[in-house]
């Protein structure tokens, strides 16, 4: 007689495995230990990491730590640029294009288990060429960001010191921070770090929003007689290349789209992937839109660049103080990302993979280190947080977050029966690649410009610079 039974599956389920496979004992035989098959990472048990253990709620909070961080602090800012009225406009515009790009990774994700990261999906649409494309700007795409992030956590350490040392320094600091926090191996574990980050820069900026109401003044605005009235402006006069540069901005504030395939690799019911991405579009746009709005009415064009260190020194101290672990975060979850898409590559199919062997380590610290040093290099090489933020929104995020979406519903659908509701989509769908080639190109360009413009004037920061980050404007 053989006895089936499942081995130590109530810690397994408590790790999040599911759909357990029963191990088998056949008198005096070895016990196979309980485990689930998956299409990307192969036989998953007790005997390695867990990479399906984000449940639905944990999958919004990643959604939503991957995309509320570095670019909410740039809100205000374009709204400066573009005028209140054209920026909430282009905002909901974006978050409607990149809502729809986040839904079709879930569909696309359903359909084709297989796929792990945009690089998959780029072997798909364009074979071996679309795979090293989309693989190798989705790793550079995060490489960057991560190094955004790196910037913005030495903006805080600059604030809450008042510059106690060098900002290349603190830059360092943040590097060994991320590295350290981006080696945990699953993003089912770095979930409960999303939680304190979400928390940490969403209580932030609500303190941040309050000050700037109740003070009399913004920090950066000079002292005239009578009390301040705030240059607020419905329509704004940027030029064309300072209009690009800010609507890039916004994009980047909505580009976790590309991460959105990670996470949905790694939850536990990939079923409930939608139902995530719309709390997250959701309470991500209302921020957005209440952050920048309130902000930018009582800051008009003496909003700062990141926006909290609009409301003086004692508020900055607190607000940094506060965001400072959601900062932290993001960074790290960028350089995980970045990691896990060369580790993947390198260990995919082998045993390596799902097994904490000496292999496995190497490889995985190994790129955590790596991609930390590369972060570190450009966060250090481009210190302009404003420019470099519209920079990666413009050249990366525009072309991992709305062209690819476009032709994985084309893929997925162009041999269907041709119906009203699919010319409709078939239309929407090149809309968004036409859109996305649009904003990636004239993006960069005013995101090139405005950095250019940053060092000709005395506010524009040198590489590797000491100098203080977190007094920019």
């Amino acid at each position: 007689m053989s006895d089936t039974r499942y081995k130590d599956s109530e810690k397994l389920e408590k790790d999040g495995v599911d759909n357990l496979q029963p191990t088998t004992t056949m008198g005096e035989g070895t016990v196979r230990r309980a485990s689930i098959s998956d299409a990307v990472f192969g036989e998953i048990t007790e005997d390695g990491p867990n990479y399906r253990a984000v449940g639905w709620k944990g999958t919004t909070v990643l959604m939503l730590k991957t995309q509320i961080g570095l670019g909410v602090l740039s809100i205000p800012q374009v709204f400066h640029s573009l005028g209140m009225i054209p920026g909430v406009i282009c905002l909901l515009i974006i978050a409607v294009m990149t809502s729809w790009s986040n839904y079709i990774i879930g569909v696309f994700k359903q359909r084709h288990p297989d796929v792990y990261g945009i690089d998959d999906v780029g072997r798909k649409l364009f074979g071996r060429a679309g795979y090293e494309f989309f693989g190798i700007t989705f790793a550079l795409y995060c490489i960057v960001v991560g190094g955004s992030g790196m910037l913005g956590i030495s903006t805080a350490l600059n604030a809450l010191s008042s510059h106690g040392a060098c900002t290349a320094v603190f830059v360092a600091v943040a590097a060994l921070i991320a590295f350290g926090l981006s080696s945990i191996q699953t993003l089912g574990r770095i979930s409960w770090l999303a939680w304190i980050g979400v928390i940490s820069i969403l209580s932030s900026i609500l303190i941040l929003t309050i000050s700037v109401g109740v003070q009399d003044k913004p920090a950066d605005a000079p002292e005239t007689p009578g009390p301040y009235k705030s240059d607020y402006k419905l329509v704004g006069d940027s030029s064309p290349a300072e209009a690009f540069a800010a609507i890039s901005s916004i994009v980047f504030a909505y580009a976790g789209t590309p991460a959105f395939f990670n996470i949905a690799s790694e939850m536990r019911e990939p079923r409930h992937y939608t139902k995530a991405v719309i709390y997250c579009q959701s309470i991500m746009t209302a921020v957005y839109i209440a952050i920048g709005c309130v902000v930018y009415y009582f800051c008009g064009s003496y909003v700062a660049s990141p926006a909290l260190g609009s409301a003086g020194v004692t508020m900055k101290k607190v607000c940094y103080g506060i965001a400072l672990p959601g900062l932290i975060v993001s960074t790290t979850m960028f350089i995980h990302f970045a990691a896990k898409y060369f580790f993947m590559r390198i260990l995919r199919g082998s045993t390596h993979l799902a097994r904490n062997t000496p292999t496995h380590w190497i490889t995985w610290i190994s790129c955590t280190a790596g991609n930390a040093l590369i972060s570190y290099i450009v966060a250090s090489a481009i210190p302009v947080f404003g420019g470099l933020v519209s920079l990666v929104g413009a050249l990366l995020g525009t072309l991992m977050s709305l062209q690819p979406m476009g032709c994985m519903w084309l893929y997925d659908n162009w041999r269907k029966s041709k119906t009203g509701s699919w010319y409709f989509w078939a239309g929407w769908s090149f809309f968004i690649i036409t859109a996305g080639w649009f904003l990636t190109i004239a993006g960069t360009y005013g995101s090139i410009v405005g950095i250019v413009d940053s060092y000709k004037v005395s506010g524009g920061s040198a590489a590797w610079s000491c100098a203080d980050n977190s007094n920019s404007s």
